[in-house]
């Protein structure tokens, strides 16, 4: 995968309207009421504007080949007819998280918390995108990852998020929300800006 910026913009207009935002662990976040996503780093100085995350995506830290072998095999692409809902979840990760080696952070998010095994057994129905935010400046966040699925797989995500959060990595995480969104356009371009509404959990 190329790495390649993207700006989540949240206000009053975008494709996705919010359905709810929740703060999971530590902060939250300034209610918006849509999401607009674009391919490329911007600021807005948007009165209806009320923040901006930014992100890239990335090769895989953590996988092995194997692993990105079947990753790549069953993951399907974003913006599929039918994905209406969406969840954007930005995460901060604790300092002790960031001081382990690489080697001991791949202990903790495969072989102990199983993230790989268990994203997989969920795929291709909850497609998926990471942005990495950890060595960007002024984000508050690490990671934002968006997610889309359809109605009918609403009670997969749910079981996903769940299962992910009781893993012996969520204890690094310091900071988590959790936007939910639905889309109220007809169709949607993933490199395209994207308008979202999301709801506090």
């Amino acid at each position: 995968m190329s790495n390649e910026m993207y700006s989540f913009i949240g206000g009053s207009t975008g494709p996705w309207k919010i359905v709810s935002i929740n703060s999971v662990t530590g902060k939250a976040m300034e209610p918006i009421d849509r999401l607009e996503i674009v391919n490329e780093f911007i600021t807005s100085s948007k009165a209806e504007t009320k923040w901006v995350l930014h992100g890239t995506t990335s090769n895989l830290r953590y996988t092995t080949r194997q692993e990105k072998e079947q990753l790549d095999a069953k993951s399907p692409p974003l913006g599929r007819k039918g994905d209406t809902c969406a969840a954007l979840i930005p995460i901060k990760k604790s300092k002790a998280w960031w001081e382990l080696a690489q080697d001991e952070r791949r202990t903790i998010f495969e072989a102990q918390s199983e993230h790989i095994k268990i994203g997989l057994k969920y795929l291709p129905a909850i497609a998926r995108r990471l942005h990495h935010s950890h060595d960007l400046v002024g984000e508050p966040f690490d990671f934002l990852t968006w997610f889309e699925y359809s109605p009918a797989h609403s009670d997969e995500f749910e079981e996903l998020v769940s299962i992910l959060r009781k893993s012996p990595e969520w204890k690094y995480v310091d900071r988590e929300v959790d936007i939910r969104l639905v889309l109220d356009k007809p169709s949607i371009d993933p490199n395209q800006p994207i308008k979202v509404n999301i709801k506090s959990l």
